[in-house]
């Protein structure tokens, strides 16, 4: 499965935030190709049991060496809120404006990984974008299909967007979604070695 990715916008926009939210959806256009480049990489390490700095690692070298983001910034502290927010990686537009990037694995859904990074995202001063990074599909040990979190985090991460109401200070968010495992691969995963 290649690379996936969705942006969400506020639905209004200021001037301001308009010419922001261009070059954001710029970065997020070159990090989806960057990902696509390594995909065989991000594959093969989206594997069962597999530790999630494998692919934050990937993910890192892009963020890090490619788009100039910086690594495991801790965020200005909120009056009133009692948070020492750590985004995996941030991208400085400007004094006091910025984007959050968080990767993603087994955590994404049932741990509601992607709810806390919109969270954070929305009570962070700096930052005013999120890439989240998140997989297709994760895989049970014996290969079978155990939950698709990209299709789902975008419906709970788009139920931010689209109104006024639901709406949060967050400018824009951009979903990635990565990693397919191969029926060849899931059968090498087995314990019995069988496919």
């Amino acid at each position: 499965m290649p690379i996936e990715m969705r942006s969400f916008a506020r639905s209004s926009l200021d001037d301001d935030e308009r010419r922001e939210v261009e070059p954001v959806a710029m970065l997020a256009d070159h990090l989806r190709d960057e990902l696509a480049e390594r995909e065989a990489a991000i594959n093969q390490a989206h594997v069962v049991n597999a530790p999630s700095k494998d692919i934050q690692d990937i993910v890192a070298e892009i963020l890090t060496d490619e788009l100039g983001f910086a690594q495991e910034v801790v965020l200005t502290r909120q009056d009133g809120i009692v948070t020492h927010a750590r985004p995996d990686f941030v991208y400085s537009l400007s004094p006091g404006r910025g984007v959050m990037a968080e990767v993603e694995r087994g955590g994404t859904l049932n741990n509601n990984h992607d709810l806390k990074d919109m969270w954070k995202a929305h009570i962070a001063q700096d930052v005013q974008h999120l890439f989240l990074v998140v997989p297709n599909s994760n895989w049970t040990r014996t290969g079978g299909g155990r939950e698709k979190p990209y299709p789902r985090v975008l419906n709970r991460i788009g139920a931010f967007f689209g109104t006024p109401r639901r709406e949060v200070d967050v400018l824009s968010a951009h979903v990635f979604g990565y990693g397919w495992l191969s029926l060849e691969a899931a059968g090498q995963l087995r314990p019995d070695g069988g496919s």
